[in-house]
C-alpha cells in the first residue's frame, strides 16, 4: 500500500497547524508539508536562522507561515503562546509535537544526571506542556488533531540509551492516556514513532551508517499530515511505527 500523499484527506478549508520545533530536521519537513496544501503554520523555533531558511523554503507559501520563539518545555511561556494563537486565528486544528533530544552511548551510573533531566524536558515535557494547552483550545471546538514524536527507541530499549529510551517510552503511555482521557470528545492523539531519521545533524554524527536505511523527514511527513487530516477519522491512539529498512 503506498503512503498517503501530503494532501490526503485535507478539508476545503485551511487548517490552523502548530508545528512544535517546526524548523528542526523532521519540523522542517511537517511544516512544509502543512504549508504545501495551504494550511497555516505556526512553527516554533529557537534560532532566527532555522526560521529563515524554512521561510525560504516555503516560498510563496511562506506568507501562510508564523515563527513562534519559545522554550516548548517552559509550560508558562506554550499557555501565552497558544492564547495568541488562538486570538489572531481563532482556533487550533492541530498539534504537531516534533521537539526532540538524543543522547546515548552512556551507562546509566556514568551518566550526568543534568542530561538525564534534559531528556526528560525535551522529549516528555514538551509533549505534556503542548498537549495541555492545545487540549483546552480544542475541547472548546470539539475537534482537533494531535500527533506526537516519540521513537523506536520507546519500545527498543538498548544498552547506553537508558534517559532516552526512558523518555520516549514515557512519551508514548502519556499520549496513549491522554487519546482514553479524550474518547467521544472529537479530538484524535496519536504518536509516531520513527527510527533514525534522515536527517543532517544524524549523517554528521554518524557518518559511517548507511543513510539509506533511515525513514526520510518528508515520509514521516506525509504520515503526520494524514493523522491529522479528516480521512484519519478513524485513527485514535495509535502508534505508528515508522522504522524504515533498520
Amino acid at each position: 500500500m503506498a503512503p498517503p500523499s501530503a494532501s490526503s484527506g485535507s478539508s476545503s478549508s485551511p487548517k490552523v497547524v502548530l508545528v512544535a520545533g517546526g524548523t528542526g530536521g523532521l519540523g522542517r519537513a511537517v511544516s512544509l508539508a502543512f504549508l504545501k496544501q495551504a494550511d497555516r503554520v505556526i512553527a516554533t523555533y529557537r534560532k532566527q536562522e532555522e526560521l529563515d531558511a524554512l521561510k525560504a523554503a516555503a516560498g510563496l507559501s511562506g506568507s501562510s507561515l508564523e515563527g513562534s520563539r519559545v522554550d516548548v518545555t517552559d509550560e508558562a511561556a506554550v499557555n501565552q503562546m497558544m492564547e495568541a494563537a488562538v486570538a489572531r486565528h481563532g482556533r487550533l486544528d492541530a498539534l504537531v509535537n516534533t521537539v526532540g533530544g538524543y543522547a546515548s552511548g552512556i551507562k546509566l551510573w556514568e551518566l550526568d544526571t543534568k542530561v538525564f533531566d534534559l531528556m526528560l524536558a525535551l522529549n516528555l515535557r514538551s509533549g505534556y506542556a503542548l498537549a495541555r494547552a492545545a487540549v483546552r483550545v480544542m475541547l472548546k471546538q470539539g475537534t482537533g488533531a494531535i500527533v506526537n514524536v516519540a521513537a523506536k527507541a520507546a519500545f527498543d530499549h538498548g544498552a547506553g540509551a537508558g534517559a532516552y529510551a526512558a523518555s520516549k517510552a514515557a512519551a508514548v503511555a502519556l499520549m496513549d492516556s491522554l487519546a482514553a482521557d479524550l474518547k467521544g470528545t472529537g479530538i484524535r492523539v496519536n504518536s509516531v514513532l520513527p527510527s533514525i531519521i534522515d536527517t543532517e545533524a544524524n549523517r554528521k554524527a554518524m557518518p559511517n551508517a548507511d543513510f539509506r536505511k533511515w525513514p526520510k523527514p518528508e515520509a514521516i511527513a506525509r504520515v503526520i499530515v494524514y493523522l491529522c487530516s479528516d480521512a484519519a477519522a478513524v485513527i485514535h491512539g495509535a502508534a505508528v511505527p515508522m522504522y524504515g529498512d533498520s
